[in-house]
């Protein structure tokens, strides 16, 4: 299978790359759980992300949101001490303060999808890149993205963090024209368009 190349060779980053990257995501759980590991991937690489995910999973409650929002310094002393999940304090931090956030807007908006979905009209955007080199790092509406975010209280949202939060939720695809799973998505995308 001609994947995109930054799927590279191990099982677990290619079945990212064939089930999930570029789906549209729609649930409020796994919302916030990707929100938070795109945070806990700066500096690293998605990959080591991805390994230590079900680590992530049940050091953070399965990313509910409102247990999250509640952790205090017991909570952040013990993530500090597992050695499953990436233990950078001001990430733990983040990741805290962005549950609270996360559940204000919920609040407001009713969903955290219904908010962050209307930055693109609720309407996953189409690319057809041929090389790695065309995909940005960041667009006008990663960088609109963060800026919101940042004025409510969230950290580790930064436009390139934030971009690559959409090309995961399906906001936008990604996906090479050459890689199959171009054409699969793009079928996905102009059904999710239709409802």
């Amino acid at each position: 299978m001609p994947r995109c190349p930054w799927a590279g060779d191990d099982p677990l980053h290619q079945a990212y790359h064939d089930q999930e990257w570029g789906v549209p995501l729609h649930d409020e759980r796994r919302h916030f759980e990707m929100l938070i590991l795109e945070g806990f991937q700066a500096g690293l690489s998605w990959l080591t992300i991805l390994k230590k995910r079900e680590n992530f999973r049940a050091a953070f409650d399965n990313f509910d949101p409102n247990k999250v929002a509640a952790y205090g310094p017991d909570k952040i002393a013990a993530l500090m001490n597992d050695a499953g999940i990436v233990r950078n304090r001001r990430k733990i931090e983040a990741a805290i303060k962005n549950a609270r956030a996360f559940l204000a807007i919920q609040e407001e908006f009713g969903s955290f999808d219904e908010y962050i979905w209307s930055f693109v009209d609720h309407r996953p955007m189409q690319n057809s890149f041929r090389k790695p080199s065309q995909v940005p790092a960041e667009t006008e509406t990663s960088r609109a993205i963060s800026r919101e975010l940042k004025k409510r209280g969230m950290s580790f949202v930064g436009p390139t963090i934030i971009y690559a939060h959409m090309q995961a939720i399906g906001m936008v695809n990604d996906h090479l024209v050459s890689c199959p799973r171009h054409g699969e998505i793009k079928d996905m995308l102009a059904s999710h368009a239709a409802t």
